[in-house]
């Protein structure tokens, strides 16, 4: 279940970090500074100092030192910045950005106040002070006779900032010894979002788990720390060695609430794709143990389990009805967190229905609702809404940096996989494709809760136009998940039927029968569900373009354009002898380029462009009207059977390549003397030229050896015809992005010139 990275909620009795001693400790640097700001003021001149730190760094303290030491010189102290007079005083303004503007601090400081100001973030003119957490020798002298090991964790879980280090330690019942360090890492909340590190927690689990703990108290300790891993992509054979200690012991423990919890954690902590039957089949024991043992916490986190599991296989039904059950739980146990993240997996259900305005209004509530209960990082419960909403909608293309600011924060968890389908989904598939390329063989080796919904996003880039082969690797990764759905984590995104990813793999590899064959499962579902935005994508893929044209329609939804399915279900009108007819609207499989007027038609499944016409279109008929044949480039260029070019000229004549020759035996005997002499040095610069010469040899030779022969009619036919095919290309991506993979896949240039048709384009153009 997902967990809130908010901070503890408060506890009855503890000190703010108000107490922190008003000697300073860890703060020689911070008064320093202070000190001279105030001595400043005293000779009549004003300044500006802006202490930055987080919540609980102690900025709080240093202006309360900073008032004591403005009044042991006799200077006044105000805490308002619109406070009457000016002259020599001390001016606190905390939380500045709440408090001030840049014009009233200079006004201050030309005044000949002092001014001290706190903020979070350093956005402001002045002298910046940055306040740093304190050593661990330094929280101990600000917790005389606590334990040491005791301070240890609590400089661990606190990064030793002094605050909230305060606020732990008189948590601490009294007398409680070293025994508080497996009760802290048993019990303190987790600092990092999810997939992101806590390392300072993970040192202390690590630590606790060092001791000689009770089974029981072992097997919480260490799949704790399992579930604390979960962010290091390179950790999964060790969390699965620490969660299987963990089961071993709490089934050895007899105590249901421990087992209910090991089994939760196991179920964070080990996310293998492949096992949502079992866990459905583990949350079901966990409901079952966390009621035998009494724990409400638990027996919800089961409830939300079964949720998750029952979307993966593709019930959205029981899936929304356990939501419900998890919800009205929570609400029982007057549990608020429960009811936002409910209200979060509500706007997933409503955007796979195509309720927009709804789920819309619902991550509103969420955002709102969740700072209202102190869920820290309530807008991350719904962003995966909100980007998924800006896809459909055709706004990938804001998405792209975003994801790829998350891939650069939490590398390994194939944030720029999605980013890739963006930038598919927004027109720049060769750029995308490149990523397929570069992400697939860290995907294929990937695992977590992200690798599925990964492997599907690939997916969807690759039948754009990948090299067979990662196509082919992609759908046999998907294979084993066919009927099921792409549930990414605990179920913040659903994307879809893996059958639809498998019909464009195997539409993309000309595999027609299976490719039907998944996307008519995939509709099938979709039409169960009810989930009309993917009907949509699903229909269009497969070649359905009326249909799909009418479900976005009426969703508000541009017509989703994919790459080359199946074709129609009804065949295109014939002509009397038989032929399509010429304004016959193709089918998926057959493309047509044609001339109308002064422009080119393009028509090719779901993608229609018109350009005007430019020389490399001409190029481009000739090619595709004889797929496979090579057609040198002069023959492209005179658009018929070619240009008669002068004899050929060798690039390197006889004399000078006996000259060549004569100089690499010379420079052969000057390097057997240079070596017999030691003169590494000569040697070296004789070896260079040698390189030289031997590479301006290889340039002039052609197969085998012979001279290589040089007309420059040829070369300059090669070179603009190129030129002019690659410009086509260009124009064509922004418009028809498929048609432009296809052809950048299938065209190939050189002195010869050939269209050799790569998988996933059509079975014929028609000219």
């Amino acid at each position: 279940m997902p967990q809130s990275s908010g901070g503890e909620k408060s506890r009855q009795g503890r000190p703010s970090s108000s107490t922190y001693p008003q000697d300073m400790i860890g703060r020689r640097r911070e008064l320093a500074a202070v000190r001279r700001l105030l001595d400043g003021a005293v000779a009549g001149r004003g300044g500006c100092l802006i202490v930055v730190g987080p919540p609980g760094s102690g900025k709080t303290a240093l202006g309360d030192a900073a008032a004591e030491l403005a009044r042991q010189r006799g200077l006044p102290v105000d805490r308002t910045a619109t406070a009457d007079g000016a002259g020599a005083r001390l001016v606190i303004l905390d939380d500045l950005d709440q408090t001030a503007t840049e014009a009233a601090l200079d006004q201050l400081s030309r005044g000949g106040a002092a001014v001290l100001a706190t903020t979070v973030e350093a956005r402001h003119p002045c002298q910046h002070l940055y306040l740093a957490p304190l050593t661990e020798a330094e929280l101990a002298a600000v917790l005389p006779g606590m334990p040491i090991g005791t301070v240890h964790a609590v400089w661990l879980l606190t990064a030793g900032w002094p605050g909230p280090a305060l606020d732990l330690a008189a948590a601490v019942p009294p007398g409680a010894g070293e025994d508080a360090v497996v009760e802290f890492a048993l019990t303190s909340p987790s600092r990092g979002q999810f997939l992101a590190l806590d390392t300072g927690l993970i040192r202390l689990l690590e630590d606790a788990a060092s001791r000689a703990l009770p089974p029981a108290t072992r097997a919480r300790v260490l799949v704790r720390l399992a579930g604390e891993m979960l962010g290091d992509p390179s950790a999964p054979a060790r969390r699965r060695e620490l969660v299987d200690e963990a089961v071993r012991l709490a089934r050895d423990s007899d105590d249901p609430g421990t087992l209910a919890e090991v089994l939760d954690g196991r179920l964070h902590a080990v996310w293998d794709p492949a096992a949502a039957d079992e866990r459905l089949s583990t949350a079901s024991q966990i409901i079952d143990l966390s009621r035998r043992a009494g724990d409400a916490v638990l027996e919800r986190r089961g409830l939300f389990w079964r949720f998750v599991a029952l979307a993966e296989l593709g019930d959205l039904d029981a899936a929304e009805a356990a939501l419900v059950a998890y919800a009205r739980a929570g609400e029982r146990d007057g549990d608020p967190e429960a009811a936002v993240i409910a209200l979060s997996r509500h706007a997933v259900l409503a955007l796979v229905r195509g309720r927009f305005a709804l789920a819309e209004a619902l991550a509103v509530e969420v955002t709102e609702t969740g700072r209202r209960v102190g869920l820290a990082d309530a807008y991350r419960l719904t962003a995966s809404v909100r980007g998924r909403l800006a896809l459909l909608r055709g706004d990938a293309a804001g998405e792209v940096e975003t994801l790829r600011a998350l891939a650069r924060r939490l590398p390994g968890h194939f944030f720029e996989v999605t980013a890739a389908r963006a930038l598919a989904e927004s027109g720049e598939v060769t750029e995308a494709l490149l990523e397929v390329d570069r992400l697939l063989p860290s995907v294929l080796a990937g695992a977590g809760p992200r690798w599925l919904g990964a492997v599907a996003d690939l997916a969807f880039v690759a039948s754009f136009g990948a090299a067979p082969t990662a196509a082919e690797a992609l759908y046999d990764a998907l294979l084993p998940y066919a009927g099921r759905l792409v549930v990414w984590g605990g179920a913040n995104t659903i994307a879809g039927p893996v059958d639809d990813y498998l019909g464009r793999l195997a539409a993309r590899l000309g595999r027609s029968d299976q490719a039907r064959a998944h996307f008519d499962r995939a509709v099938a579902q979709e039409e169960r569900l009810g989930a009309l935005p993917w009907l949509a994508a699903t229909l269009a893929a497969r070649g359905d373009r009326a249909q799909a044209a009418s479900i976005a329609e009426g969703l508000g939804l541009p017509v989703p354009a994919g790459p080359p399915g199946l074709s129609d279900e009804t065949a295109p009108p014939k002509a009397a002898d038989g032929s399509p007819a010429a304004d016959a609207e193709p089918s998926a499989d057959v493309w047509r380029l044609g001339r109308d007027g002064d422009d080119w038609i393009i028509d090719a499944g779901t993608e229609h462009a018109r350009l005007r016409d430019v020389r490399g279109l001409h190029f481009l008929r000739a090619l595709l009207a004889a797929p496979g044949q090579e057609i040198a480039a002069l023959d492209l260029a005179a658009g018929g059977a070619g240009l008669v070019a002068p004899a050929p000229e060798p690039v390197l004549d006889t004399a000078a390549r006996a000259a060549y020759r004569k100089r690499l035996d010379d420079l052969a005997r000057q390097m057997d003397v240079a070596d017999r002499t030691g003169d590494v040095e000569l040697a070296a610069t004789f070896a260079a030229e040698r390189s030289a010469l031997l590479a301006e040899l290889r340039r002039a030779a052609g197969l085998g050896g012979r001279t290589r022969s040089h007309s420059a009619e040829a070369e300059r036919a090669r070179v603009n015809a190129t030129r002019a095919l690659r410009a086509v290309l260009t124009r064509l991506e922004p418009v028809a992005p498929i048609v432009a993979a296809h052809l950048r896949a299938s065209v190939h240039t050189g002195s010869y010139f050939r269209y050799q048709p790569a998988a996933g384009g059509p079975a014929r153009w028609q000219l």
